[in-house]
């Protein structure tokens, strides 16, 4: 079949992407779902900085490829070997597709599944084909979604069955957004009632942990951010402490705004100066969670008398270390409960057209979960 979809054949272009266009409105054929694999008509797809980084050479992946990966959809048809979904289904997808066979998975750790993974550095679909080509030219799959189309094939193992009340743009967020930051402080650092946190970055992931955090009972929560926009919001949504770190000079500055040092630091940014902000915030005994991913070239300096001293921890966090088909769905409840709001995150809404222009308003910093709507 034809679709429409954003199509990038070149990494690295300068902004203002709306002058520029690194993303061009191609018609692209979609083939059948294979074995395994689902049609999915997009309905709601997720601007998100791991896009960004592909377009701006941070990340690096082949071109020519579909981006997105954080989006809701409606099961259109259903390839051989799929019995559990059929059309009408809504779905979530899911960054890591994941086989179900290698360790990792058998571990109960599907986001770290070896042939999911090569999968997305290949730019294919879990099986190892791609589904997406402009006649003879095979187009790049980014990470088994490629959802700013109109229509995607995926792997039955990319996505996740959700509930037909919540609307695509509320679902789609909760594929990655929700999924990788509330999953860093429920899975990855088992925050408790009574511990102490500290956000650093404010986006989608960044707001989706500390939506997690106030609802794990954690007594202190200090949200640091460069937007004083998102400080308020995350100040209305249960921070105790606001820090811009355009008011810090010194690092008691940071302890004083911060209200001194805190149980777990989370870097939800991707930038080695909030990967710092965080290690720092870390009291003794304590741990410092990433769940960013900046340019794999970029690294940070430790101290390993310090680590073995005062018994620091580093983790990292991909796609929540957890499951996703078991906590999208836990998290989708937590929501319908008014304990986990993250509606309050949703930004603006762009047209697949106006992609570019959706990616400019990504880079400024400013804006909430953004996304395209179909």
């Amino acid at each position: 079949m034809k679709i429409k979809a954003a199509l990038l054949r070149e990494v690295g272009m300068a902004g203002p992407y709306a002058q520029t266009r690194p993303l061009t409105i191609a018609d692209i054929e979609l083939d059948p779902p294979g074995f395994g694999e689902v049609l999915v008509r997009i309905k709601a797809a997720g601007l998100c900085h791991s896009d960004l980084s592909v377009i701006n050479g941070d990340r690096p992946r082949g071109v020519p490829i579909v981006l997105g990966h954080e989006s809701s959809g409606e099961v259109i048809e259903t390839g051989p070997g799929v019995t559990d979904l059929a059309a009408g289904d809504h779905v979530a997808m899911v960054f890591v597709p994941s086989c179900g066979c290698c360790n990792p998975c058998m571990e109960g750790r599907p986001a770290l599944c070896e042939p999911g993974a090569v999968a997305n550095t290949k730019g294919t679909l879990l099986g190892g084909d791609r589904r997406l080509h402009i006649g003879d030219e095979y187009i790049n799959h980014h990470t088994g979604v490629s959802c700013f189309a109109e229509y995607a094939v995926v792997s039955r193992r990319s996505c996740v069955k959700v509930n037909v009340e919540l609307s695509h743009r509320e679902a789609a967020l909760f594929g990655c957004a929700v999924l990788t930051g509330a999953g860093a402080v429920i899975n990855r650092a088992r925050i408790k009632v009574g511990d102490t946190a500290a956000i650093v970055g404010l986006g989608g992931v960044g707001l989706s942990a500390l939506l997690a955090a106030v609802a794990a009972g954690a007594r202190r929560v200090v949200a640091i951010d460069l937007s004083d926009e998102k400080l308020a919001l995350a100040k209305e949504l249960g921070a105790t402490h606001l820090v811009n770190p355009k008011q810090v000079q010194t690092d008691d500055d940071l302890m004083d705004l911060a209200g001194g040092r805190v149980d777990y630091g989370f870097d939800m940014a991707g930038a080695v100066p909030a990967f710092e902000t965080a290690y720092k915030l870390t009291r003794r005994g304590g741990a410092t969670v990433t769940s960013g991913l900046p340019n794999p070239k970029f690294s940070f300096p430790l101290s390993l008398s310090q680590m073995v001293g005062e018994e620091r921890e580093i983790r990292g966090s991909y796609l929540g270390s957890g499951v996703p088909a078991i906590d999208i769905s836990r998290y989708i409840d937590l929501y319908k409960a008014g304990r986990l709001p993250v509606d309050r995150m949703m930004g603006k809404s762009f047209s697949l057209d106006q992609i570019n222009e959706g990616f400019d308003h990504l880079a400024t910093g400013g804006s909430l979960r953004d996304a395209i709507v179909f």
